[in-house]
């Protein structure tokens, strides 16, 4: 019987469509609870399909945890993640005993819950087992951060908790523009602006944040000059079984998500995974975050991603396929024997990957969409004219409302494919799909 997944996102993210793909692909029974509007729902690959409703997040996890019957859960983003901690702590107090081993099963040890979600209290941790960390510090008031970027010094990273893909990340180079980057990542969501990524992205994230006056803790941390690199983990009781570590090339911002990645080694990345993983006993999906010291080629961890990340559906070969190895895990295959997990046909022997759509919306004239190997789901072609047709919505909207930085260009022109070539490498010979 094959293993049923339910994967919980609060947000329409197109990486998730994937992994719901990517998961199907390995072997398992894919649920999912989403927004009405999630492009996953566009996928042959999802099973069945719950609402979640932003204004009663933990009545929709519950609803779809009892309608599904999981054997494990996968989270697609922060708030997902913080809605099933928050259904735990709920379910503990009333004695719903299978209710809390499945999102311990999922997630791991409970007693990781808080420590992950708080860069400050991460950060800590890791150091204590010998990771290599910069200098990170709550702040809570305007006197707190004068003091702490005393000791951090300058230029800093000022982050709130809570967010992703750069949203709530501020690099700042002198006093004044720290001050005035903390007033506005210690502010609650403006509604104007909820209402907006509601409406317009489909994104609810914002909505009870905003409703509720929510205040998102701030972190300062010491500032890396060098590169930046991220790692996907499957790990399961406190073991890695998959990774893939990448170096960023490009994003989407100066602080945004990765849109093309390179495929790397790294040893040290590795043991801090393995060394995190451990010390919290993990299980399911994370995502770590890391600076390459360009002096040093030193890898420092900067934050733990508590959930799937972007690159987390693709198959790169034995040890580097996530959704195999937790398709392994949960049937009992290969989580003793070292190496031995199958599987999936490796997508590419090129290193360098351009992310579809976020490179293609970044620039539909950028080099590494046909360099670089092209991550499109062609055999969805479903996704692929939602995901275009979404944009061209979204930059009609823009112009219309007259903002500056998404009005300067048009719509990208619809990505292009291979006429007749294995899909493993989309990215030459090229005619534009209408």
């Amino acid at each position: 019987m094959k293993p049923k997944i339910l994967l919980a996102t609060t947000s329409c993210w197109y990486p998730s469509a994937r992994l719901v793909m990517a998961l199907h692909r390995a072997g398992c029974v894919v649920d999912a609870i989403c927004p009405q509007e999630h492009p996953l729902r566009k996928t042959r690959a999802v099973h069945r399909a719950y609402a979640y409703y932003g204004l009663s997040p933990r009545r929709s996890f519950a609803r779809a945890l009892a309608a599904s019957q999981p054997d494990l859960i996968v989270s697609g983003d922060d708030l997902a993640t913080r809605h099933l901690q928050n259904l735990y702590a709920a379910e503990k107090r009333r004695g719903n005993a299978s209710l809390c081993a499945l999102i311990e099963r999922s997630f791991g040890d409970p007693g990781s819950f808080p420590v992950v979600s708080a860069r400050a209290a991460f950060m800590e941790l890791a150091a204590k087992e010998g990771v290599r960390v910069p200098a990170t510090e709550v702040v809570h008031n305007p006197a707190e951060l004068k003091a702490c970027i005393g000791r951090v010094g300058l230029p800093a990273a000022l982050k709130a908790d809570g967010t992703s893909g750069g949203d709530g990340v501020r690099i700042v180079h002198t006093l004044a523009e720290a001050e005035r980057a903390f007033a506005k990542l210690h502010s609650p969501p403006l509604l104007a602006r909820a209402a907006k990524r509601a409406l317009v992205d489909h994104d609810n994230t914002l909505l009870w944040p905003s409703l509720t006056r929510q205040r998102p803790l701030v972190n300062a941390q010491a500032f890396v000059a060098g590169s930046e690199a991220t790692s996907a983990l499957f790990c399961w009781q406190g073991s890695v079984l998959a990774s893939l570590h990448f170096e960023v090339i490009n994003k989407a911002s100066s602080a945004g998500h990765a849109t093309v990645l390179r495929l790397l080694e790294n040893a040290e990345m590795q043991a801090a995974a393995e060394a995190v993983v451990s010390r919290l006993h993990l299980s399911g999906l994370y995502g770590l975050d890391f600076m390459i010291e360009s002096e040093t080629g030193n890898a420092f961890l900067i934050e733990i991603n508590p959930r799937a990340t972007q690159v987390g559906h693709l198959s790169l070969g034995p040890g580097r396929d996530l959704p195999a190895a937790l398709h392994a895990a949960l049937c009992a295959q290969g989580a003793a024997a070292n190496g031995a997990i199958p599987a999936a046909e490796k997508v590419t022997e090129n290193d360098t990957i351009a992310l579809f759509p976020q490179e293609w919306i970044r620039d539909p004239e950028s080099p590494y969409l046909r360099s670089a190997y092209h991550d499109i789901p062609w055999e969805e072609p479903e996704l692929v004219q939602d995901c275009v047709s979404n944009r061209q919505k979204q930059s009609g909207w823009y112009r219309r409302k007259g903002t500056a930085a998404a009005a300067s260009k048009s719509a990208p022109s619809p990505p292009v494919r291979r006429v007749s070539a294995p899909a493993s490498d989309a990215s030459k010979n090229l005619s534009v799909i209408q």
